[in-house]
């Protein structure tokens, strides 16, 4: 314990001594309520030597959710070469193209496959057809990025492991509520360095808007997406994972509803699941109900406890006023601080390129992957139907 509480006193020290400025925050008499200085930490930012384009060559194989986009903006700021790309939709390879002008639009998905220059495959695909698709990825000697879901049962991912474990190839599933958010890599920081102790358990809350008539048909049905907790849910999965430090884990109790969505039976607008690691515990909510006077899709949180502190990330927005995203707070046995997280370097793309290179797990585990979506997969399958009754 002596060791612990050392290196969280050198860590807040050091971060105290690199910050750009402790700033008060103005308000109500920090006196009045008996409570310490809060103070804002606007950090330094560690800016890295871009790396160099042209470090792989990769493509895209359907984009039916624009979360593609951020998927190929990871690898290119990784030194990631868009080659080409193909979808079977003509409005969104027009739409694609016109994001990208400097890549090939390739006439089928075989041609992309064949060509001998493509190390790593993006997509994001229907996700029911992204298991499939990264398993011809894998056969044909390519590395795979997906979208969330990246499998959408545990049929699928009995046989993308199997594939994965005989090509030895990279099936990655980018958890963009993790690894494309500033506040939770920075997050991933501070605990590693011990700022909070001990984690024991992350409470992960996923809202999202709808939007119906911005829906693809795809959307509402659930055996394409696989379920509100295989879908939204599998970004929860991978941040218990990652803060706990668990690699073991079992599903205590999960449900899911269409709670108010009656005109779309197969779908599924509510979720939520208690889950106990062999490092700590987690629950997780995910929902389509975010009203439409948020100022974003959906106020996504992630609370990560500590047995010295915890954490709190608001990750789209912050309803207290501050502009944009990445928001963290921490508090420990001294103070409260908040953390502007806008400057923080993401390093999911760089560290994946270095995997294709150098044939290595730094960007994320292949078992850690797996294991997520595991999860995630089972707490889908085991959930108890939710059956809300009006009062009378």
């Amino acid at each position: 314990m002596n060791n612990s509480q050392d290196n969280r006193r050198k860590f807040l020290k050091e971060s105290v001594a690199t910050a750009a400025g402790l700033i008060m925050v103005p308000g109500f008499s920090d006196a009045a309520f008996n409570m310490p200085p809060r103070v804002v930490m606007e950090e330094d930012s560690q800016p890295l030597i871009a790396p160099k384009a042209g470090r792989i060559k990769f493509a895209v194989i359907g984009m039916n959710h624009g979360h593609i986009y951020g998927q190929v903006e990871a690898t290119i700021r990784g030194g990631g070469e868009l080659i080409s790309f193909y979808s079977k939709e003509p409005d969104l390879a027009a739409a694609f193209a016109k994001r990208y002008p400097q890549a090939k639009q390739a006439k089928s998905e075989q041609e992309i496959l064949d060509d001998k220059s493509i190390q790593l495959v993006l997509s994001s695909i229907i996700p029911d057809e992204r298991a499939p698709l990264g398993i011809r990825v894998m056969k044909a000697g390519k590395d795979y990025m997906s979208d969330k879901p990246g499998i959408t049962t545990l049929e699928q991912l009995a046989e993308v492991r199997r594939v994965q474990k005989a090509t030895k190839r990279i099936y990655s599933i980018m958890y963009s509520e993790r690894l494309e958010n500033k506040a939770t890599v920075k997050a991933g920081e501070l605990v590693q360095a011990g700022a909070i102790g001990k984690v024991i358990q992350t409470i992960g809350l996923g809202p999202h808007r709808i939007t119906p008539q911005s829906r693809p048909d795809w959307f509402f049905d659930r055996k394409r997406f696989g379920g509100i907790i295989c879908d939204i849910g599998s970004h929860q999965f991978d941040q218990f994972l990652f803060f706990t430090g668990s690699n073991k884990a079992d599903i205590v109790a999960s449900q899911v509803g269409n709670t108010s969505h009656p005109q779309y039976p197969n779908f599924e607008d509510f979720g939520d699941v208690m889950l106990r690691g062999n490092a700590g515990v987690g629950y997780i909510r995910v929902d389509w109900f975010t009203p439409d006077g948020l100022k974003s899709w959906g106020d996504g949180r992630l609370t990560i406890l500590g047995t010295e502190g915890f954490i709190e990330i608001r990750k789209n927005i912050d309803p207290g006023g501050r502009e944009g995203g990445n928001h963290l707070f921490l508090t420990d046995n001294k103070e409260t601080r908040y953390y502007d997280c806008s400057k923080v370097v993401l390093p999911y793309g760089q560290l994946l390129v270095d995997d294709v290179l150098n044939r290595t797990e730094t960007a994320m585990s292949q078992e850690h992957c797996f294991l997520a979506t595991e999860l995630a997969l089972k707490a889908q399958k085991q959930a108890q139907m939710i059956h809300l009754t009006a009062k009378s």
